[in-house]
């Protein structure tokens, strides 16, 4: 018995259930009998986030994410469990990687764990095929489940999201505007985000009538911190005979071995060369010149988040996606 099945079998939503565990006065009488008549007919047990009903939450929140190396990643680990933290919060991290299994295994753990709610740090943990997002679902019968830029269409699930796709379009066609038409689009991730920013690209060539074919669209399937042999990617496709003077990447990692692949080429950036970058991290600095790189406004989707999970854990109706805007930073590597 979850909170899903109270709210099927007492005909109101998972919300009003919520609000009736978390003691909230925002609940007629009538409705909160029926919910609570359900409770004691299935001898329901709720979990710790039941305040209203007696029992001391946990005050705790489980936070997953693929890799706490990646800096994307880790940035919003950090934000989060400060903003968790300002709102009387622990968290307990799992550290997942990138395969089904030991995801699900997790958010078992946490499950088990008692925790009030579930973040999931990055959109990797959202799969194309619908029953691999099972883990997801069935978690959120129990408490409510927070994505971090990724989105699931599943009751009890809430997603902030940045705008990936209006962001990579708007750098494509501002990269085109200042002379560069043979651009790559240089990524290593078939994720939620991933895909919106790859449409985001073709959208924009197309648009312009220019090609966005598989030599325009380069996936890098090594290790993320390898950056040479990301260069070298680049450089065997230069041997390849394709011709091209300006890499949109995915993140600014995928940026600086673009820059790398420049220098070694000979190319002045940004007169020769151009280079844009994402998540505007702490690496856009660390270039010569520093790198251009859209900032996808980690810190407020955070914010957003945690401020989200605390109205639905206090009962209110909060909104099941909210998108925020991301913002191209210009510095040297574009003209």
């Amino acid at each position: 018995m979850t909170i899903y099945d109270i709210s099927e079998k007492a005909g109101v939503s998972i919300a009003t259930v919520s609000r009736v565990l978390n003691g909230s006065s925002n609940v007629s009488e009538k409705t909160k009998k029926k919910v609570l008549d359900v409770i004691r007919r299935y001898e329901y047990t709720p979990n710790a986030f039941a305040r209203g009903l007696g029992l001391n939450t946990m005050k705790t929140i489980g936070v997953m994410c693929a890799d706490s190396s990646d800096l994307y990643l880790a940035k919003g680990v950090y934000y989060i469990e400060q903003k968790l933290r300002d709102n009387g919060y622990d968290s307990l991290l799992c550290c997942t990687g990138y395969e089904l299994a030991p995801r699900a295994a997790a958010m078992d753990l946490l499950i088990n764990k008692k925790v009030d709610g579930i973040i999931l740090v990055g959109s990797n943990f959202v799969y194309e095929k619908e029953s691999d997002n099972r883990y997801i679902a069935d978690a959120a019968l129990q408490v409510p489940v927070m994505l971090l830029n990724a989105e699931l269409d599943a009751p009890n699930v809430y997603s902030v999201v940045s705008d990936d796709f209006t962001s990579i379009y708007g750098a494509t066609l501002e990269m085109i505007q200042s002379g560069i038409s043979d651009i790559v689009y240089f990524y290593n991730s078939t994720s939620y985000s991933a895909q919106k920013k790859l449409a985001g690209f073709v959208a924009a060539m197309e648009e312009q009538k220019l090609s966005a074919g598989a030599e325009s669209c380069q996936f890098y399937r090594g290790s993320h911190e390898d950056i040479p042999a990301m260069a070298e990617h680049l450089k065997k496709l230069h041997d390849k005979g394709v011709s091209f003077h300006g890499v949109i990447a995915s993140d600014d990692t995928l940026a600086l071995a673009a820059l790398k692949y420049a220098r070694q080429m000979g190319f002045s950036v940004p007169e020769d060369f151009s280079v844009s970058g994402y998540n505007n991290s702490l690496l856009a600095m660390c270039s010569e010149p520093e790198l251009t790189s859209i900032d996808n406004k980690l810190e407020t989707l955070c914010q957003h988040l945690i401020g989200t999970l605390m109205g639905v854990l206090n009962g209110n109706e909060m909104p099941k996606k909210t998108v925020f805007s991301g913002e191209t930073i210009k510095r040297g590597t574009t003209r």
